[in-house]
């Protein structure tokens, strides 16, 4: 025992002696440290926390102004290719995708019944060549003529002596007169007996008749003048009649010629042909059929000249000109294509939108600036046509705008609170506007505020 007790005795000389204990705080003082530690606490957690914001920065760039519409493709220079000739169409065995040439049979029409025809017209022509040629038989003689004359001239003979005997028989007849008056005076008179006045009455009226025969040849001569006369002209209608009836066959002849020409051009176009090198687009006829001419067969032409057709509202395409830059999104690629406006269309169109709203729209023509695109005819895209742009430009997000009054307003993160500044803004896209004035580059606006939003909001995001 002794020994375990030197053990500890001599443990406890070992030990390292003991600091002097500070003096203790009193109780309450623990007590009011606790109480003011827990009130800031419950006031740090009920405090306003930062309200989460979306955050965009002013900063300068390009900025361009747009007008975004649906967009188709169509081959530049599109033939459709036609039946010449009303016929029997041949199976037309292209293609769509086929390679054709300039000059290339495309379609045949079966060209027997226009052969027909041709020959038809043919007999018809000759037939009337050989009726034309029997013509010139139908005018009267030469001898007939000169027979008219001679009857004229005999006639007018006739009519000069039948005037002569007039004349003769008008002296006779006076002189019966005269003879008549004296016997009748002298046998009143008794100088001579009633017999020499009856004989001087008797030649009076003898010489009376033989006037009036006299002048009825007169009227016989005249009329056989006149008669004569007639017979001359109608020969002579009959030696122009002939002119007549060369002129209307001539005229059918030329009619004839006319369509005997167009009927053997016909026969040549029974053969159809490309008009231009390129591809078979479509095959509008594809089976062996009966056709009208101008019935569409065939529609060619070159994939690789492609040109955009962009339809905007009228109220767009007054900002759009030609040589302007396109951007073409959504075609199936991951970069945009690059276009420039070529010309918009003077007329404009109604279209039904798909709401049911008329609207008028015009066509703006565009050509691919590279050579080759990898696009066919008809393909849909989204064009951006490029209406104003600028480098340099001051812009801020169109997000960020709200009006305040008449002006327009946006809130700067400033100190970790949001602050309303008015700006002046001049041009507008879709997505960004230029500011004149009221913000500088770098500056970070609130995006999409809400009403939560007021000047010394505590914000926070980025």
């Amino acid at each position: 025992m002794n020994n375990n007790h030197n053990i500890t005795v001599s443990s406890f000389d070992t030990e390292t002696p003991s600091p002097t204990r500070k003096r203790a705080f009193p109780k309450k003082w623990l007590y009011g440290a606790g109480a003011v530690g827990l009130v800031a606490l419950i006031a740090y957690t009920l405090r306003p926390q930062p309200l989460s914001v979306d955050l965009g920065e002013v900063e300068r760039g390009t900025l361009q102004l747009t007008v975004d519409a649906e967009g188709r493709t169509r081959v530049r220079d599109r033939f459709t290719v036609s039946a010449s000739v009303s016929g029997n169409l041949q199976r037309i065995s292209l293609q769509a995708g086929d390679e054709v040439e300039e000059g290339m049979i495309l379609a045949q029409i079966d060209p027997l019944p226009i052969t027909s025809q041709v020959e038809a017209t043919q007999a018809q022509l000759q037939a009337l060549q050989a009726e034309m040629s029997g013509v010139e038989t139908q005018r009267p003689k030469p001898e007939a003529l000169r027979e008219a004359d001679s009857r004229i001239e005999s006639a007018l003979a006739r009519k000069r002596q039948a005037q002569a005997q007039v004349e003769e028989a008008e002296s006779a007849f006076n002189q019966a007169q005269r003879d008549r008056d004296r016997s009748q005076t002298l046998w009143e008179e008794g100088v001579i007996p009633r017999q020499d006045l009856e004989n001087a009455e008797l030649r009076e009226t003898q010489r009376r008749r033989e006037l009036n025969t006299a002048r009825e040849q007169v009227a016989v001569a005249e009329a056989d003048i006149q008669g004569a006369r007639e017979q001359r002209a109608n020969l002579e209608a009959q030696q122009q009649d002939p002119d007549y009836l060369l002129d209307v066959y001539q005229s059918r002849m030329a009619a004839v010629e006319a369509e005997l020409e167009q009927l053997s051009a016909d026969a040549e176009r029974t053969n159809i042909v490309a008009p231009s090198s390129g591809q078979v687009l479509e095959v509008l006829e594809k089976s062996a059929r009966h056709v009208n001419a101008g019935t569409p067969l065939i529609e060619i032409g070159n994939p690789n000249q492609l040109e955009i057709v962009i339809d905007v509202l009228s109220t767009e395409a007054v900002r759009v000109q030609p040589g302007a830059t396109i951007q073409v999104e959504r075609w199936g690629g991951d970069t945009p294509l690059q276009a420039t406006v070529r010309k918009v269309e003077p007329s404009a169109f109604t279209k039904t939108s798909a709401l049911g709203v008329e609207e008028q729209r015009v066509n703006v023509i565009a050509d691919f600036t590279e050579d080759q695109v990898p696009l066919g005819d008809g393909y849909r895209v989204e064009a951006r046509i490029v209406t104003w742009e600028e480098d340099e430009v001051l812009k801020v997000p169109i997000s960020a705008l709200f009006r305040c009054e008449e002006d327009w307003c946006v809130f700067v993160k400033e100190n970790g609170r949001a602050q309303r500044q008015k700006i002046d803004i001049t041009q507008r896209s879709d997505r960004f506007a230029a500011v004149k004035s009221g913000l500088n580059a770098g500056d970070l606006v609130i995006q999409h505020p809400s009403d939560e939003v007021t000047s010394g909001t505590r914000i926070q995001g980025e």
